[in-house]
This record gives structure tokens, C-alpha cells and sequence, in this order.
């Protein structure tokens, strides 16, 4: 029986900002009224082109920012009701990679030192036992025990993302969130980092919210995704069907961008029209209305709510049954 680890309600983050010297205050909706659950265990994606939440929803939901509105229940903790001493606690359980290895890494640190600081931090085992631990780590992310006392800047892209990996589970969590974790990276180094975070997923037995524009990455790591698109979730699915059966049509979008390596297959490419909306000036009714090619009138004033297709199948689109296919 699948456990809920984390569970996400009506959460919302809204960036208040001016236009103009004597302008109105207005809102960025970044995240607006996200509903999500992630089981223990499983790979989670929440995936969407640049500027549409995703990052944002990563911070939150670690509680490395505040929300505007919402909640976010982790293992049966309200995490933003939590104090100091009691966030401090459960943050050993909440770990992140971020997307640049070149700027998450403190230049002037030591390896041993940017690995142990954790450790350091939460106060766990004597210098002798940190030291040994440091040097395990590395050698579970696929660098040597020699490499402990060099600098960030010599190593390679791809070894500076084993050093923030080999940070990220220095205290055993149970939860990792991933942004971007192989975007800066090449194509070739890419696929080796996957097969570490797939292999360390299965040896520690971790559960991980993959944040991405990369879709193939996110069929290949994750069990179910949910769309983005200005700061709402427009699609959620388990990670096959969504592949096979999608049912948005920004999603249908999505999935015929991504490259088949089989000369043989043909697939037709659906290109979306004009720019994504400003998250300033939502639009009314369904916020994707100005780019589908599917608009009707009423989508142009009735907000879609989420709504099973199929079981585990949710879609905001109010013609979602014709779509899905």
C-alpha cells in the first residue's frame, strides 16, 4: 500500500510589483491554486515551459520561501506552520539539486567541506566519523576518496552535479526535489547523472520531484507528471499515459516537440501560436485560450477545473474527452 508523503492544497505565491513610476500595484500569480499529492517512493515531474511556476512550486513546497496562500503537509507535517527549531528538524528530510552545478557549489569550499557542511550543521557524529562519511558519499556518486580536497573549479559540470548530489543525500532524506538537474549538462553526461539519481532512488529508497522542460528526462525518470502553464496545473497523469494519451492540448504540444530516435517514425509537430501570456494579466477563462487552436467561446470566459478522464487522469480543459485519444 503506497503512502502519501507529500500533499499540497489551494497553495499560491503572488509577487506584488509596480508598473511605473505611479502605477498600481499588481499581482504576479507565479503559483495559483495548486493541488498535488506525491507518494513515497516515486518519481514525481512537474514540467512546463520557462516562467510558468515550476521553480517557484519547488522552493515552496520546501519552504525556502513563504506562500501567499495554502498548504503543504510533508509526512504529516504542516510545513508552514512549523518553528524554527521544529523546520530545522524536518529539513534533514528535504534535500535540493539545484540546476547549475557552476554557481550551487561555494568556490572557496573543499569539496570534503561542501559535502560535510550538513553534516556539520545538524550536528551528526565526531570529526572522525564525518570524515569517513564524506568520503562514502563521494564514492556512492561516483567520484574517488582523492578528490575530497580539491576546489569546485576543477572538476567538470557533470562531477560538480555528483558533488551537489553527494550534498543532497549527506543526511539521509527522504525527499529530493531536482530542478533542472541535467539541463546545464551534455547530452552525454546527462544520461549518467539519470542513471545515478535512478540508482541512488533505489539504494536509499528516496522519493523526488523532478522540476523540467525536458520531457524526454522526464520519461525516463518519473512515474506520473503534472503540466504547468501559468501557474497552474492544466494536466497530471501517470508518466505513460500522459505520453501516450494525453488529453490538453498544450500538452499534446509538448509531447510532439520531443525527438524519437527512429528515423522511420513520423510524427506531426503541433506548433503553438503567439507568445505566453503575462502572469500580470492573466487571461480570463482558461488561461491557455489565447494559444489553443481549439478555442471556443466559452473558454474564453469559464475557468476549467481539473477533471478525470480516466482513472489517475486529471485535465483542465472543458473539452478534455475530445481531446483525449
Amino acid at each position: 500500500m503506497t503512502k502519501t508523503i507529500m500533499e499540497i492544497a489551494s497553495l499560491r505565491k503572488h509577487f506584488p510589483i509596480k508598473t511605473g513610476l505611479w502605477g498600481e500595484p499588481k499581482l504576479v500569480r507565479a503559483v495559483d491554486d495548486v493541488d498535488l499529492t506525491i507518494e513515497e517512493g516515486e518519481s514525481f515531474g512537474l514540467v512546463g515551459e520557462s516562467g510558468c511556476g515550476k521553480t517557484t512550486l519547488g522552493k515552496l513546497i520546501l519552504r525556502l520561501m513563504e506562500p501567499t496562500d495554502g498548504v503543504v503537509n510533508f509526512d504529516g507535517y504542516s510545513l508552514f506552520n512549523l518553528k524554527k527549531e521544529e523546520l530545522r528538524r524536518v529539513r534533514k528530510d528535504l534535500q535540493i539539486v539545484f540546476q547549475d552545478p557552476y554557481s550551487s557549489l561555494n568556490p572557496r569550499m573543499t569539496v570534503r567541506e561542501i559535502v560535510g557542511r550538513p553534516l556539520e550543521l545538524h550536528g551528526i557524529a565526531d570529526v572522525n566519523e564525518r570524515g569517513e562519511r564524506i568520503l562514502e558519499l563521494l564514492e556512492k556518486v561516483g567520484l574517488s576518496r582523492e578528490q575530497a580536497t580539491r576546489y569546485p573549479h576543477e572538476f567538470s559540470g557533470g562531477q560538480r552535479q555528483r558533488i551537489a548530489i553527494a550534498r543532497a543525500i549527506a543526511l539521509n532524506p527522504r525527499f529530493i526535489t531536482l530542478d533542472e538537474p541535467t539541463s546545464a549538462l551534455d547530452v552525454s553526461v546527462q544520461a549518467q547523472i539519470l542513471n545515478l539519481l535512478k540508482q541512488l532512488q533505489s539504494e536509499l529508497k528516496l522519493t523526488y520531484m523532478l522540476i523540467s522542460h525536458n520531457l524526454s528526462v522526464v520519461r525516463h525518470l518519473t512515474d506520473h507528471v503534472a503540466v504547468m502553464y501559468l501557474g497552474k496545473i492544466v494536466e497530471l497523469a501517470k508518466t505513460a499515459e500522459l505520453f501516450e494519451r494525453s488529453a490538453h492540448p498544450y500538452t499534446k504540444a509538448l509531447v510532439s516537440a520531443v525527438p524519437v530516435p527512429d528515423p522511420e517514425v513520423r510524427r506531426q509537430r503541433i506548433v503553438l501560436k503567439g507568445d505566453v501570456a503575462s502572469p500580470v494579466d492573466v487571461p480570463l477563462g482558461c488561461r491557455f485560450h489565447t494559444r489553443c487552436p481549439y478555442t471556443k467561446e466559452n473558454c474564453k470566459s469559464e475557468e476549467p477545473k481539473l477533471q478525470e478522464v480516466a482513472p489517475e487522469h486529471l485535465v483542465a480543459c472543458h473539452f478534455s474527452r475530445d481531446f483525449y485519444s
